[in-house]
């Protein structure tokens, strides 16, 4: 695993990009960047095994380099089902098929990804069983995330399951700040610097807007989702079960 050096070597002087750098060191940054990040990517291979329905397709939405597409292949007990996983960055959709690749020479029989560069925003979903957006909403303007959140249960079957995992703000200051000062700390403690962690930070701020957990499901019930619920939160983080 290469290690994520970018914010030692340069300044925040633009926005953050999921480039050829990125892509490089990504899983070493996601490991010491996303608390909890390892235990939503477990649970998604373990709700495909319970969500995951015949003949049907998973979609995994700004898949970067696979790791919950891998996790829905890995738990898939449904025969005939296939995983679309798209990202528009070329430097992802590059290493994400490579890694793809090599995951389907190890299990030939397992169930077929296909990663495609596109915006997610354009993909009309349809029998689907299983949709992933893993740390993906928060990259879109706020105001394109009902279409998208409806776009993805009209795509649903029914029964269907979406796992949405989203940085969040808390609506009490005194809070938020704790939870920011709790996540750099984790960050600390994985041995990003002082000067990392806030060359990162500048470098997100235009590009990824958090919203608060209530924005969140009452987003996921007003486009239709029968129930929305938290399953997984680690400081500012969390993973949310919705299903149609």
């Amino acid at each position: 695993m290469t290690e994520d050096t970018i914010y030692s070597e340069k300044d925040a002087d633009e926005p953050f990009r999921f480039n050829e750098d990125v892509a490089r060191v990504f899983p070493d940054m996601l490991r010491r960047s996303i608390p909890g990040y390892a235990a939503s990517i477990e649970a998604i291979g373990s709700l495909a095994g319970r969500y995951v329905k015949p003949d049907t397709l998973c979609y995994d939405l700004g898949c970067s380099l696979g790791a919950a597409s891998l996790a829905m292949r890995q738990g898939i007990r449904a025969d005939g089902c296939r995983i679309i996983a798209i990202d528009n960055a070329p430097a992802m959709v590059s290493r994400c098929k490579e890694i793809v690749a090599e995951d389907l020479a190890r299990d030939p029989d397992a169930t077929l990804i296909e990663v495609v560069r596109g915006n997610i925003r354009d993909v009309a979903f349809a029998n689907a069983s299983m949709i992933v957006l893993n740390y993906t909403l928060q990259f879109l303007p706020i105001d394109q995330r009902d279409e998208m959140i409806a776009k993805i249960l009209g795509g649903l079957n029914d029964g269907g399951l979406l796992v949405l995992s989203e940085k969040v703000m808390d609506p009490d200051p005194e809070m938020e700040d704790l939870l920011v000062a709790l996540h750099h700390e984790h960050k600390r403690r994985n041995d990003y610097s002082a000067l990392e962690i806030s060359r990162k930070r500048a470098a997100l701020e235009t590009v990824l807007l958090p919203e608060t957990v209530n924005d969140h499901r009452e987003r996921l019930l007003r486009c239709g989702f029968s129930s929305a619920s938290v399953w997984l939160r680690y400081f500012n983080f969390v993973s949310i079960i919705a299903i149609r």
